[in-house]
């Protein structure tokens, strides 16, 4: 039998984690670092779901971090790192409205109101309970970082990164406020990857003709000729 204290301190270690790769996601121009930090962070939430569930013995859990892990962790990371490489796109440089150190102030001062927010609702708990209220300041705070991520880039695919930390923002929230149906999480995925698909289409022909589309994606490799020549 696991420590309670050990898994405790586990999952505390692991929201210092989630707070710097959500800083980091907001903050950084590099995509392919983007990428990378999405995916580290898609584990961490699959670390927390298993130490989690070290606690409470929920399927659910188990579940949850494993479609976390594949989905996030491997096939949407590895699809945009590998569409950004073929339309060659390695920095978001131009920002609207908010600067990376505006937004990661703007997140601290987030995190803060939320924290006095939910412990005035919340009375004092025990150890599980005050994971709940962290955990709960931290999945809104997460859902408000992403939201800054996709509204102060530019860049299509930062922008659905931004979209993906909301999405982690929700999952965690969910691990710690209520239990998330496990379809829904499911549901949820899906719907992710639609966009990523979607929004890989969008970033290389939004600005062209159909003919211009057309030779775009014969350039970058993303579509064989259907026709040979005789």
């Amino acid at each position: 039998m696991i420590d309670t204290a050990i898994v405790v301190g586990i999952i505390r270690i692991l929201f210092v984690c989630i707070i710097i790769t959500a800083a980091y996601i907001i903050s950084t121009r590099n995509l392919l670092s983007v990428v990378s930090v999405y995916a580290l962070q898609s584990l961490t939430l699959v670390c927390i779901a298993l130490a989690l569930f070290s606690l409470e013995g929920s399927i659910i859990l188990l579940a949850i971090a494993v479609v976390t892990f594949v989905s996030k962790v491997i096939i949407i990371p590895y699809f945009i790192a590998t569409i950004q490489e073929k339309i060659r796109i390695k920095r978001d440089i131009e920002f609207h409205y908010l600067n990376p150190t505006t937004s990661l102030l703007i997140s601290m001062a987030l995190m803060l109101v939320i924290y006095m927010a939910l412990s005035r609702i919340v009375p004092e708990t025990p150890t599980r309970d005050s994971l709940f209220l962290f955990g709960a300041v931290l999945g809104i705070s997460l859902m408000m970082m992403g939201m800054m991520v996709t509204f102060s880039r530019k860049r299509a695919i930062t922008k659905v990164l931004g979209f993906l930390s909301m999405e982690n923002g929700v999952l965690l929230f969910g691990m710690f406020v209520t239990e998330l149906p496990f379809i829904i999480e499911f549901l949820i995925i899906i719907d992710l990857i639609i966009l990523v698909i979607l929004t890989t289409i969008l970033s290389v022909g939004i600005d062209s003709t159909l003919e211009d589309y057309h030779k775009r994606l014969h350039r970058f490799h993303l579509l064989e000729d259907s026709e040979e020549a005789p």
